[in-house]
């Protein structure tokens, strides 16, 4: 188990990858080479299409996430399939004192005040899709 150490009043964890591909004919290998390139010391894998609710591996890792931790995915569509399903499961993450990064999206790294602004106005765009999905529904 990585040493877990605090840097200016954070305490650093470890990083955490999420990989996941919608088919089962679809391979994990790109997304795990970056992931542990990137440092990543576990690597949850899942083969599920990100409309389903129910990734067991993702809700694993949201389980095991502890304070300091890094959560990190090689594109944010990888985690989720809305704005409300990625600023769901990123507040998941952050609730827990732990921190968000897309490799390929540096801006929605929540260790950062740009980060974290970027997580601000998700969940500004998550009420108004809410809001717009019900108002198909009605």
């Amino acid at each position: 188990m990585p040493l877990s150490c605090k840097v200016k009043g954070w305490s650093v964890g470890q990083k955490i990858g999420y990989a996941r591909v919608s088919t089962v004919g679809q391979t994990l290998d790109i997304q795990v080479k970056k992931l542990k390139e990137f440092g990543c010391v576990k690597i949850y894998r899942e083969k599920a299409s990100g409309a389903n609710a129910e990734r067991s591996q993702l809700k694993k890792l949201i389980a095991s996430v502890t304070e300091g931790d890094i959560v990190v995915v090689t594109r944010i569509d990888r985690l989720a399939r809305s704005t409300f399903d990625l600023f769901s499961i990123v507040k998941d993450i952050t609730n827990k004192k732990a921190q968000f990064h897309s490799i390929a999206e540096p801006w929605t790294d929540t260790s950062t005040s740009t980060g974290r602004l970027m997580l601000a106005v998700l969940g500004g765009l998550a009420d108004v899709e809410r809001d717009l999905e019900g108002s198909k529904n009605r």
